[in-house]
């Protein structure tokens, strides 16, 4: 014996194990885990430990037996990497500031939908709170911009409800604006204001679902949430946006991401925005 402690062994998980985890999840959520083999063993070993399981089919028995939901959100907030930061992919902002909201506030009656379909821990939300306020001014008092903000994971979202992050997520966003819209908590850490966090609704929503919007948004940002789905999934998902956006409004999504031009009925504006003309 040298002393040395052993790393825990990882629960290896079956090729039928696999299948039935990879088609459920799938036939849920939309997430592709066919080539998330490693990641699933990896980062469910611990889970299926402390809970006193030794196979992934009994764990999948656990997370479909409970009528409450909560470990099937665990284990969405395990398999699912919720990197965000403040500023990403500026030039949208930049975009919605010199183009779409001149645009719609001619067009609008004092009334914006605003939806952030994959909001992680609220940076983007809020960051597109911050560009309403900037844009608006004094004009905000007059208008409703509130936003939805949804996400899968309840983790995340409980983050995204408190609106503390840590200094250096915060690099991308103009210094004036880290002054006017966040007060420093400690020596590294940042709270978004209460008036811009009121401009922002949580909800969890899961996309496959049918959308629940009484009336069409505007503006709806979904980036960097389509790199976990197939063609397919991403086919209908853009096709359902599509019917959710009013005519004029406009759809953001990732800079990794693509549309295919030649079906989607969206009209292509520049990378990674498309409009509905009507």
């Amino acid at each position: 014996m040298n002393g040395s402690s052993q790393q825990p062994s990882v629960v290896k998980i079956t090729d039928q194990e696999f299948t039935e985890l990879k088609n459920f999840v799938y036939r849920t959520y939309g997430i592709d885990l066919s080539k998330k083999r490693q990641l699933i063993e990896g980062r469910l070993s611990h889970t299926l430990r402390s809970k006193g399981l030794s196979s992934f089919g009994q764990y999948m028995k656990m997370i479909q037996q409970d009528a409450s939901g909560t470990e099937m959100h665990q284990f969405l907030n395990k398999i699912t990497t919720n990197h965000s930061y403040f500023g990403r992919e500026n030039e949208h902002f930049n975009f919605l500031l010199q183009t779409a909201l001149p645009e719609l506030e001619r067009s609008r009656h004092n009334d914006l939908r605003i939806w952030s379909a994959g909001c992680s821990a609220g940076q983007e939300p809020y960051n597109l709170a911050m560009t309403m306020d900037q844009y608006f001014g004094p004009r905000k008092q007059l208008w409703d911009t509130t936003i939805l903000a949804t996400d899968i994971s309840t983790n995340v979202l409980s983050k995204a409800k408190e609106g503390i992050y840590p200094s250096d997520q915060l690099t991308g966003l103009p210094p004036q604006w880290l002054s006017k819209y966040f007060s420093r908590l400690d020596g590294k850490n940042y709270q978004v204001i209460p008036r811009i966090r009121k401009e922002v609704v949580f909800k969890i929503f899961n996309l496959m679902d049918a959308f629940p919007a009484r009336k069409p948004f505007d503006i709806i940002f979904c980036r960097n949430v389509m790199i976990y789905f197939d063609a397919e999934t991403i086919a209908r998902l853009i096709d359902k946006f599509y019917q959710a956006t009013a005519p004029g409004g406009y759809l953001f999504i990732g800079h990794s991401e693509t549309i295919n031009r030649e079906t989607t009925k969206y009209e292509y504006v520049q990378p990674a925005i498309y409009k509905k003309i009507k």
